[in-house]
């Protein structure tokens, strides 16, 4: 449940803390002090767009925080999917500066806009004109019989089911192109693989060739310093190598360390570098060995190398690309030699795969032919206790060809009076009936809704007198199983809340500021009394608490 609401410089919001409590909660005040502003704040806190037009007039920034407490099992699988720290609260706080920036937090861990929503949506319900409108829509209604139904498991198997199929349709579409174009694209698929596979290229073959072309154009200058350093090592008919020189040390040395044991460890080095150079020198020769090369081999490896160049320019940059270029093309190739042999296969796999998608749809109309009985029952069965008794709320179905949802088209049709067919809400429903329809719905779907706030705004539309009453008494008994907070202009709905917030508007040294106040007994008697009728009286407090009490309030009878 939404516990607390803090509100620093949003329009006239000023600074605001409001304290909700879990049962019914309601907000009051005059036109313009500020109650939407207030929704407003707690849709940015879940995530809703969010601009700098919010912020208080000459503020740098404006900031939203919202604690929920006892939250559910969505929001914690929410939180764990999201590896954020969870410890029985859900700390929210939003942050939009003046130059349109927006910062989010949950749990003192950032989060991005996206994510809050996400949140948001397993935290709040908030109905307003826009659900009106969700009514208006068929595409809605079967989301509703879906959700009453718990048809989750059921729609999961048929999508799965009809994605299948919708994906063997595909293939086989594909698989049935013309034939000519068939025979061409074969054609220009076995040119490719001929082309290279002729090739037969090999991964790192390129920088191989590059290398060994730069040694053949500086092959004189490589042998020469091949030859110097190898007369520099092994010696020459006039001079001795490094390896012989050092041999030749040590064994001098060797001689003097009977005098100078302290010039072994110096001899056993040069004998050992001695040693290690001369194996050195094979690696030496071998190199020179290797540059008795053919003028041919050049050519050779030039036009190697322009070979892969050029199907480089064709078939992928580097070997590797070049060669998944062929394994896809033989791939291609193959399946297209075996096009009628996979399409006749491809046919009976979709016969069974409808079979099973059609199964699963049949499965899901009977529950939403169950569901929708059932919830057109329970919604006529509000409307009548929200005085509708005339009103037949009927769920029309009817068939319709395998879909991503099944097989059904479902739409909500209502009658409001006696003797008249049913025909689609939009043509039908006045301000004040869609918002008792809304109501009946949400009452008859409150029990598979697992979102523990729901907020109404402006559900008293078009509503007033007996109806109004029902209308709060029917909010009252939703607030038993969710916290309800309600924006509402009408006492008969304001008495039957358990927590009353009075929003009111004041002007000091030429700014607006907003207050939030909650009302004990006395307070509401007021409020209800200006409700009433303005200009509050002596006969309109005491018809206020007459009021309060008879919805089950007592506090200081004295006016």
């Amino acid at each position: 449940m939404l516990a607390e609401l803090k509100i620093e410089n949003v329009a006239i919001i000023e600074s605001a803390e409001i304290r909700l409590s879990r049962g019914f909660n309601v907000l009051t005040g005059e036109t313009g002090a500020g109650k939407s502003i207030i929704l407003d704040s707690i849709n940015t806190a879940l995530g809703e767009r969010a601009s700098r037009e919010i912020l208080r007039s000459g503020a740098d920034s404006a900031s939203v925080t919202a604690l929920f407490t006892d939250c559910g099992e969505q929001v914690q699988k929410i939180l764990a999917d999201f590896e954020i720290d969870f410890d029985g609260e859900v700390l929210i706080r939003r942050r939009i500066t003046s130059d349109g920036r927006s910062s989010c937090r949950v749990n003192g861990s950032p989060v991005s806009v996206s994510m809050l929503k996400t949140l948001g949506t397993a935290l709040v319900n908030i109905h307003g004109q826009h659900d009106s409108q969700a009514l208006f829509q068929p595409e809605n209604h079967m989301r509703y019989i879906d959700a009453l139904a718990d048809n989750g498991d059921l729609r999961e198997a048929y999508a799965d089911a009809y994605r299948a199929l919708r994906e063997a349709e595909k293939e086989l579409s594909a698989l049935q192109t013309d034939e000519s174009e068939k025979a061409r694209r074969l054609d220009m698929l076995r040119y490719q693989i001929e082309e290279l596979e002729n090739a037969d290229l090999r991964v790192g073959e390129r920088d191989e060739l590059q290398n060994r072309i730069e040694l053949f154009r500086n092959s004189a200058a490589v042998l020469r310093a091949l030859q110097t350093a190898y007369a520099a090592v092994a010696g020459d008919e006039t001079t001795d190598g490094a390896a012989g020189l050092l041999a030749a040390a040590a064994d001098e040395l060797y001689d003097t360390t009977d005098f100078f044991e302290s010039l072994r460890p110096v001899a056993e080095f040069l004998e050992s570098a001695s040693l290690e150079a001369r194996e050195y020198i094979a690696e030496i020769r071998g190199a020179i060995e290797s540059m008795d090369m053919d003028p041919r081999e050049l050519a050779e490896a030039e036009e190697r190398l322009d070979t892969i160049y050029r199907l480089s320019r064709k078939y992928g940059e580097t070997e590797e690309e070049m060669l998944r270029f062929l394994e896809n093309a033989q791939r291609e190739a193959e399946l297209l030699e075996s096009a009628d042999e996979r399409a006749e296969k491809l046919s009976r796999q979709i016969a069974q795969l409808t079979d099973k998608a059609n199964r699963c749809a049949a499965a899901l109309t009977k529950s939403r032919l169950e569901a929708g009985k059932m919830f057109a029952e329970n919604v006529c069965r509000e409307l009548r206790f929200l005085d509708m008794p005339s009103v037949r709320f009927v769920v029309q179905h009817a068939d319709a060809p395998l879909s991503a949802t099944g097989a059904d088209k479902i739409e909500f049709l209502i009658s409001a009076n006696a003797g008249e067919a049913p025909r689609p809400i939009i043509k039908i429903a006045s301000g004040g009936e869609l918002s008792r329809i809304m109501l009946a719905i949400k009452n008859v779907l409150s029990a598979c809704d697992d979102v523990d706030t729901l907020i109404f705004d402006e559900i008293d539309t078009g509503v007033s007198g007996r109806a109004a009453q029902k209308v709060g008494q029917k909010l009252a008994e939703v607030s038993k199983s969710h916290q309800v907070i309600c924006v509402t202009h009408l006492s008969q709905i304001a008495v039957m809340a358990d927590t009353h917030l009075l929003i009111s508007k004041s002007v000091h040294s030429g700014k607006t500021y907003t207050a939030v106040q909650e009302l004990d007994f006395e307070g509401r008697k007021q409020e209800i009394a200006r409700i009433n009728g303005g200009t509050v009286t002596l006969l309109q407090l005491e018809n206020a608490a007459e009021m309060l009490r008879n919805a089950g309030h007592n506090g200081d009878e004295s006016i």
